[in-house]
């Protein structure tokens, strides 16, 4: 990596007339643009735009069916994860790609270890050579611990160390940030900084527009597989910036208030050994109430007692009045309770099978006789619930691994309408989830409180616990460290009670 990359004639990466088809669908049409070095370059788009095709093109994932890749000028055939490498580009990916067992050195070197006599593996060089790297990254990461024993922040780090190791001028990042704290955020914003002042050409994909504006300068817009403009982030604004992703101005939906008197849930001193600690609050019916807090403040497993998918060992929970007896799943289910979990594609969906499998899981029972399901009527009840969500698009019989996040984040809630549940948990339900489809799935559980049901959102987003919560549960260290009520609700008194607490002001 060179230092006067300024002086370089060619732009590190051009991207010329790329294509790709699927069966029935074209994934990107004739898309080109070009990331000179030491640039942060931002992908943009909706889910289903084709950022991740054109990522998959370029980490060798996927053959274009046409177009042209060149790297610093030169043409490069991307055929395989190995070619691609071997042209500079590396790949960073939303899932990372790691063996969890082996030790962070020997990630590094998957597939390129150095040898003794190229027969045995030199390990003292390999680590050498990793802390050689990840000294310039973060000398805190120990080279022989085990790739499980580390935080997800230091486990990116390992892999753009790995990127560099393999000499990369290219590095691509998808969704960098979806399980990292705003402080580990503001660490990998540096890093990229530094990577910049050396020359390495960054493209960077996410969602989370105000990141975008922290760590690019220029940006391409996809929208239906195809290039709308390209963006100089210093003179765009952000509204501007949607509108060419979404293809319109999205509208303004302020938060309204549903909130009922009748009481639905009350947890009374929930505790499951140091992850949850005596944890008291009420829900009401037509409710949203937004739990905040930091990464492993106890949010997520707070939830699970609620769901059913983890048991207390201390506390209780009542459901209009009284006790619920809740040791698993199923039995939430019988009582109205659903969860949304945090991690869709793993918990919430089977991917292989169909819209109409999916929502109907809980209720096959419900419309089968003598142990036979009533096809047609489970057909005309999803498919009218996906019409009530605008399913996008509108294939009950379409597999629902091939819908974007947004669409498979309501089938699942149509999933929990056809089980009638009345209090829905919903946690992180935007994660993934582009600009437009977050609008969409705020006014889907707007529409929901609504109707009177009540609603738990576990959200790591701000502006989005703002835009949606009539009261907020701030959890600090596994305790409920307050409840605001709407008019106290901003940014900087969620963030005090999250990072430090107040002991004056004890939820109840």
């Amino acid at each position: 990596m060179t230092s006067d990359y300024g002086l370089q004639k060619h732009p590190a990466l051009t991207v010329t007339g790329l294509s790709k088809s699927f069966p029935g669908v074209r994934a990107l049409d004739d898309v080109g643009f070009s990331v000179q070095p030491g640039e942060v370059h931002a992908l943009l788009g909706e889910n289903g735009a084709g950022k991740s095709t054109l990522l998959k093109i370029l980490s060798g994932v996927y053959r274009a069916d046409s177009g042209e890749v060149l790297v610093a000028g030169k043409p490069v055939h991307i055929t395989s994860p190995k070619s691609a490498s071997q042209a500079g580009i590396a790949m960073i990916h939303q899932e990372l790609q790691q063996v969890p067992e082996l030790d962070v050195a020997q990630n590094m070197f998957l597939g390129s270890a150095p040898t003794i006599a190229g027969v045995l593996v030199n390990r003292s060089e390999a680590r050498r050579r990793a802390n050689k790297v990840l000294a310039k990254l973060d000398p805190s990461i120990d080279v022989s611990a085990k790739i499980r024993d580390l935080r997800v922040a230091q486990r990116q780090i390992v892999e753009i160390a790995k990127a560099l190791l393999s000499d990369a001028s290219v590095i691509a990042m998808d969704e960098p940030t979806s399980s990292l704290t705003p402080r580990e955020f503001e660490r990998l914003a540096e890093i990229i900084d530094s990577l910049s002042k050396r020359g390495v050409a960054i493209i960077y994909v996410s969602h989370k527009l105000e990141e975008v504006y922290r760590v690019a300068t220029k940006a391409t817009v996809l929208r239906d597989g195809k290039k709308v403009g390209e963006a100089d982030l210093a003179k765009t604004k952000e509204t501007d910036l949607v509108a060419m992703m979404v293809g319109r101005e999205l509208e303004a939906h302020p938060h309204r208030s549903h909130v009922q008197s009748e009481i639905v849930l009350v947890a009374k001193g929930l505790g499951r050994g140091c992850a949850v600690r005596d944890v008291s609050f009420y829900l009401r019916r037509g409710e949203v109430l937004c739990i905040a807090g930091l990464v492993g403040s106890g949010r997520t497993e707070l939830v699970k007692l609620i769901a059913g998918v983890d048991r207390p060992d201390a506390g209780t929970v009542l459901i209009k009045g009284e006790a619920a007896h809740i040791a698993s799943p199923r039995d939430a289910i019988s009582m109205g309770v659903a969860l949304l979990p945090e991690e869709r594609k793993k918990e919430g969906i089977i991917p292989l099978r169909t819209i109409i499998s999916n929502v109907g899981l809980p209720k096959f029972g419900f419309f089968s006789r003598f142990g036979i399901i009533k096809g047609g009527e489970v057909r005309d009840n999803v498919d009218q619930l996906a019409k009530s969500v605008s399913l996008r698009p509108h294939d009950i019989d379409r597999p629902i691994r091939l819908f974007s996040g947004g669409n498979q984040q309501k089938a699942i809630i149509c999933r929990w309408l056809m089980a009638r549940s009345e209090v829905l948990i919903f946690d992180e339900p935007t994660r993934g989830i582009d600009v437009g489809a977050k609008g969409e799935i705020y006014q889907l559980i707007d529409g929901l409180a609504a109707e009177g049901r009540s609603i738990i959102v576990v959200s790591s987003e701000l502006p989005e616990i703002l835009r949606l919560a009539d009261r907020v549960l701030v959890m600090r260290r596994g305790a409920a460290e307050t409840i605001l009520d709407r008019a106290d609700i901003s940014e900087e008194t969620i963030m005090r009670f999250a990072i430090s607490g107040n002991t004056s002001q004890r939820a109840a």
